[in-house]
């Protein structure tokens, strides 16, 4: 298999210490105003962060299609493995990504031996489906993370999710009446530059911790 193409933000300064390697969710590539608003945030606190698109996404942006379907999970896995492999010093990495990319980089976290984890909406269930749980592997993790969820998520919502069990490895945290990408309402009073700013705070400082 060929070299997974990486894009880089280099933290301000050259100190990095740990790298933050994220994979976009299903629609969206590594490009995303989301994923590249995360990216930029975390290099200015001195994180390496890479960014990297499934095969999928990267076929997609050669021929200009729009309704790219993912790859089967085999795949996606694979293409996080191969990721990993490429940076070397998995010990190093902390890895997730937006919704999709975080969910399968919770399926090879403990696999990989990486030092955390980072999900930036978790799909707990399909959309519309919350009989069709993906948390099966969520309750034996080992490796620490974090995951950032939206209170009102459609894949997941607080009042949903407080009926799973987790592994004690996993930090929950809410970010007040976000989405599925962290959009408040506006009756609610909170702005989503406020939802992002703390679901930055709260990477830096679970990335602290490790």
């Amino acid at each position: 298999m060929s070299q997974t193409p990486l894009r880089i933000d280099e933290p301000k300064g050259g100190k990095a210490g740990l790298s933050i390697v994220l994979a976009p969710g299903a629609g969206a590539g590594l490009d995303s105003a989301f994923m590249a608003e995360v990216a930029r945030a975390l290099a200015a606190d001195s994180f390496r962060v890479v960014r990297f698109d499934f095969p999928y996404m990267q076929e997609a942006r050669k021929t200009g299609r729009k309704t790219a379907r993912p790859d089967p999970p085999a795949v996606l896995e694979q293409t996080w493995m191969q990721v990993i492999g490429e940076l070397g010093e998995p010990s190093r990495l902390v890895i997730g990504g937006k919704s999709m990319g975080g969910r399968i980089a919770s399926m090879v976290a403990d696999r990989a031996g990486v030092k955390g984890l980072v999900c930036l909406g978790y799909p707990f269930h399909p959309l519309g489906r919350p009989a069709v749980l993906r948390v099966a592997h969520l309750k034996e993790l080992k490796t620490p993370a974090l995951i950032l969820q939206g209170e009102r998520d459609a894949f997941g919502s607080r009042e949903e999710i407080a009926g799973y069990t987790l592994s004690p490895a996993i930090r929950l945290v809410y970010l007040t009446d976000g989405d599925h990408s962290f959009k408040p309402r506006k009756p609610s009073g909170r702005s989503y530059e406020q939802n992002m700013a703390q679901a930055v705070r709260e990477i830096v400082a679970f990335c602290g911790g490790l």
